[in-house]
């Protein structure tokens, strides 16, 4: 089910948002979706438990990866930080890069942890 909201962003906000979208490549939409589901996932409002799942989501999520396209714009964006290079327009996709990385990890775990549990992957798979 989705929930059509309409927002008033401040304009920098926005143009952040706008770059982030051309950095990753998509739609502005998406990324303001990914972004909030990012933000808000942490807490678990957005998804439902993981005992919930059925197995083969369980075992879906156990294997999930960022997407090559994510991970090396994230790396590049890292290595331009460590380097004391990164700019005030990447700040913003770098942040909402590591959110990404850091739910779907979250997820990932919760996933293996709920897989072992079910007998689904043994324990030295973790």
């Amino acid at each position: 089910m989705q929930t059509q909201v309409t927002l008033n962003l401040p304009e920098d906000l926005y143009r952040s948002a706008e770059q982030l979208a051309v950095g990753v490549k998509s739609p502005l939409q998406s990324v303001l979706t990914d972004v909030l589901s990012a933000a808000l996932g942490v807490w678990d409002v957005v998804e439902q438990p993981v005992q919930t799942w059925p197995d083969e989501r369980v075992l879906a999520v156990c294997d999930s990866q960022m997407s090559l396209e994510q991970s090396e714009r994230l790396g590049d964006l890292l290595d331009k930080q460590q380097a004391g290079s990164l700019t005030a327009d990447e700040r913003p996709e770098l942040w909402a890069l590591m959110r990404v990385y850091e739910v779907g990890q979250l997820r990932k775990a919760k996933a293996l942890a709920e897989a072992v549990q079910r007998g689904l992957r043994p324990p030295e798979n973790l």
